[in-house]
């Protein structure tokens, strides 16, 4: 199936693409800084903090540092250093897997569960202010269905950040 919107030159942008693209990109940085502000007033967490609050919350056990990196799509060493500010403040435990050393689990704790209790309300009365409001069901419906395709299509090649670690053998090298 071709894609419309793709133009003959590998290089080209649709002027049709490039306006939506823009739009996109500013209407995600409006909503970021609004909800970076509000996280930061009603609990003093970054946008990545709370991610990894709500994903822990959410999960049936304790995550691994793996599963968090790959669903927050943030790197690794970005991701341990917001794991540890989060271990300090008490709102998170990090310790060892029972069956891989090299792995590490991350739970949720009671404090982390509160904050999250805190800040939640601020955050959903912020996205429905700014993101929901001006939508109707059917565009929300839309909306949801349409980054759904576009997400699933990313994720198709993700960035390392993003991308599920395998478990097995690595494949072999390209031979030149």
């Amino acid at each position: 199936m071709t894609n419309p919107h793709q133009a003959d030159d590998e290089d080209g942008v649709q002027p049709r693409e490039l306006g939506a693209y823009f739009v996109l990109r500013e209407a995600v940085s409006l909503l970021e800084h609004q909800v970076e502000q509000q996280l930061r007033a009603d609990g003093g967490l970054s946008h990545v903090q709370f991610q990894l609050l709500a994903r822990l919350h959410h999960a049936p056990g304790p995550l691994t540092m793996t599963q968090l990196a790959d669903g927050v799509v943030y790197s690794r060493s970005g991701l341990t250093y917001q794991a540890a500010q989060l271990e300090k403040a008490g709102l998170v435990t990090r310790g060892a897997t029972p069956h891989d050393e090299r792995a590490t689990l991350v739970t949720i704790t009671d404090e982390g569960r509160a904050v999250l209790d805190r800040v939640l309300p601020g955050h959903v009365r912020l996205s429905r202010r700014l993101l929901f409001d001006p939508l109707s069901d059917e565009d929300v419906h839309r909306l949801g269905d349409i980054m759904t395709r576009v997400r699933d299509h990313m994720r198709t090649r993700p960035p390392r950040s993003a991308a599920p670690r395998g478990h097995g053998p690595k494949p072999a090298a390209p031979e030149s």
